[in-house]
């Protein structure tokens, strides 16, 4: 039986907090999807962790329990050539800032994962290292972007079926460099997006 993670509710209990949290990062395909959540105070599920830390069958199952149980939640996607002109960090923060502006419930504090963010609208805000492992709002976040933006991967990969990314959800995997190899780069891959540790088996050919 795995163990249980206790994750903590709130940083400051007297405001209304939104976690918010992206997804999609380092693939280099599909968009960067964003969310942000407002839970209860008392919101506590066993499943709930950091998503990476999750099965995809824990990640389903809490899908629909956040989304049905949150106070507000809303979730924003950043197409590649947006995360081309404005790159993956700028992408994700105008992600979450996006989400946070269509939550139904205004929140008076927003909790962050990482340890960059932009000021904006006047939110006070807190960048918290690992914070999806840390509360429950973040880690919410973290599974709404990754559940919402493996279902959009997988419905790309009916449209270009040779790359898998029903299974490798864009990610740089041999099968889907080998596909980028043979087939080249469809309008859903990040042209900007070499990382480093992929240079010498994309052009060492």
């Amino acid at each position: 039986m795995p163990h249980e993670i206790h994750l903590l509710n709130c940083m400051h209990p007297d405001l209304v907090e939104a976690g918010c949290d992206e997804a999609g990062r380092g693939p280099l395909a599909g968009p960067v999807y964003a969310a942000a959540v407002i839970l209860p105070k008392d919101f506590h599920h066993p499943l709930l962790n950091d998503s990476k830390q999750m099965t995809e069958k824990a990640r389903e199952t809490l899908r629909p329990i956040i989304e049905a149980e949150a106070v507000a939640w809303a979730v924003e996607a950043v197409s590649a050539e947006e995360i081309d002109r404005l790159n993956i960090l700028g992408a994700s923060i105008t992600g979450m800032q996006r989400a946070v502006r269509r939550l139904a419930v205004k929140p008076q504090f927003l909790l962050v994962d990482g340890n960059r963010f932009r000021p904006f609208d006047g939110y006070e805000f807190a960048t918290v290292v690992h914070g999806d492992a840390t509360y429950a709002s973040i880690a919410a976040a973290s599974v709404l972007a990754k559940t919402w933006r493996d279902e959009k991967m997988r419905e790309l990969a009916t449209r270009y079926p040779q790359y898998g990314w029903e299974r490798n959800m864009g990610y740089p995997t041999a099968e889907h460099i080998a596909a980028i190899k043979k087939y080249g780069y469809t309008p859903e891959h990040r042209k900007s997006f070499h990382p480093k540790e992929l240079e010498p088996t994309l052009f060492e050919i």
